[in-house]
């Protein structure tokens, strides 16, 4: 038998900050250190200098068919890195001599990701898995509202409505952004990239002193420096005018991104393990831990329900609508456009309506028929649902169910 138990973890400072064409330390480097105040503004001390890594060798099999398709084609800013979870980059396992480079194929990505793709191209195939983890848990968390996070296409993958700086916008940027350090932390605790390992975070200073600080933690530290680097990149290289709008929706997204970085990271924990004869916890050994995502789309969901509203100044320095309300912490979302309706279907804003969506007719919340259907109204139909039931443990070692069919009654948006 074993036990797991948790206490709490360190966290960066606010003032940390990655310089755009830094570089990660390689494996054998201190990897492990907390956080420590820079020295200069933005920079590392111990972490970005060193030998610059060497870039991993292209892959054109890995997407030679797929990605040579319509989608090279589209223009930089109809696509994002978000495209990379709805085609998944499969890790390279074999080269050809004189093929074009993978990561000159890949759609979305801006000229610092495609920089950083040559110089970690075994990256790719998690932050795609990270994109993909975040879109889940934002459909999950959308998913009795009228936006619901639905994917519309390979290349933006939210479509029209994510160039509106709405509340649902700032979610789906700090869900994102959380996913890419979820997936890139544990890859390294797993040995699948070679610029990292498991964390070597500090020991807690409020571990008890008899239990043993090892183990392999999941590298949250590098994951939180390498997803800063890769997703704020395409931020940092638009260049416009201060105090203009284009400029106030850079800051939001940043914002943002900050802002689902640090959930992973400070939800990150200590967990334990119980050694001994029939698990006397005579011994205990404890490692870093990355919390479950679903607990980090929650919390993000929570910020999302308090996001605060902003607008540029002429300073270029986003401020709040409402100078009554708290001015936003680094962990806080925020959005510089009102939400549309998502009532009706809408070209020009990228929403879908609630046309045809199911809606829950006893139901007050955003759920009931009457919010989902914006008073449309809705159709009953009825549908056959098949569950276990009737199930019986049989010595030994099984569980036997019967199929049972149910006709329920279900509604629809009109």
């Amino acid at each position: 038998m074993s036990q797991v138990s948790h206490t709490s973890l360190f966290f960066p400072s606010a003032s940390t900050r990655v310089v755009a064409g830094s570089h990660f330390p390689r494996a054998g480097d201190n990897m492990g250190a907390p956080f420590r105040k820079p020295t200069a503004p933005g920079v590392f001390p111990g972490h970005w200098g060193g030998r610059r890594p060497r870039p991993t060798m292209p892959s054109p099999l890995l997407l030679a068919a797929a990605l040579l398709s319509s989608w090279a084609q589209l223009p930089a800013e109809a696509s994002s890195w978000w495209s990379l979870a709805m085609n998944p980059v499969q890790r390279p396992e074999m080269f050809i001599i004189g093929a074009q480079p993978v990561c000159s194929q890949l759609p979305g990505l801006s000229p610092g990701q495609r920089k950083l793709c040559q110089l970690y191209q075994e990256h790719m195939a998690y932050i795609g898995e990270g994109a993909k983890t975040g879109i889940k848990e934002c459909q999950y968390q959308f998913r009795q509202r009228r936006w619901n996070c639905s994917t519309v296409d390979n290349a933006s993958v939210f479509g029209r409505v994510m160039q509106i700086g709405s509340r649902e916008t700032a979610f789906t940027y700090a869900v994102s952004a959380a996913g890419v350090v979820n997936a890139i932390s544990r890859a390294c605790r797993e040995g699948e990239l070679s610029t990292c390992g498991c964390s070597r975070s500090a020991r807690p200073k409020d571990l008890p002193r008899d239990w043993l600080w090892g183990g392999c933690g999941d590298n949250v530290e590098y994951g939180y420096r390498f997803a800063k680097e890769f997703v704020d990149a395409r931020e940092r290289e638009k260049n416009f005018a201060k105090g203009s709008e284009e400029q106030g929706r850079v800051l939001m997204n940043l914002q943002n991104n900050e802002a689902g970085r640090r959930a992973v990271y400070r939800m990150a924990d200590v967990a334990c393990k119980c050694h001994g004869v029939s698990g006397s916890c005579s011994l205990k050994t404890c490692w870093l831990q990355l919390a479950e995502f679903r607990k980090v789309g929650d919390q993000l969901k929570e910020k999302y329900d308090s996001a605060a509203a902003m607008r540029i100044t002429r300073r270029g320095k986003l401020e709040l609508v409402n100078s009554r309300f708290n001015q936003p912490t680094p962990e806080d979302l925020v959005y510089v456009d009102p939400s549309p309706d998502y009532c009706l279907r809408n070209e020009t804003t990228g929403s879908l309506g609630t046309q045809g969506r199911l809606c829950n007719k006893t139901s007050e919340g955003m759920d009931g028929c009457e919010l989902m259907c914006c008073g449309r109204g809705y159709d009953q139909f009825k549908s056959v649902q098949v569950e276990r039931c009737h199930c019986k443990f049989h010595w030994c070692c099984y569980v036997k169910c019967k199929k049972c069919t149910e006709i329920v009654d279900q509604y629809v948006c009109k």
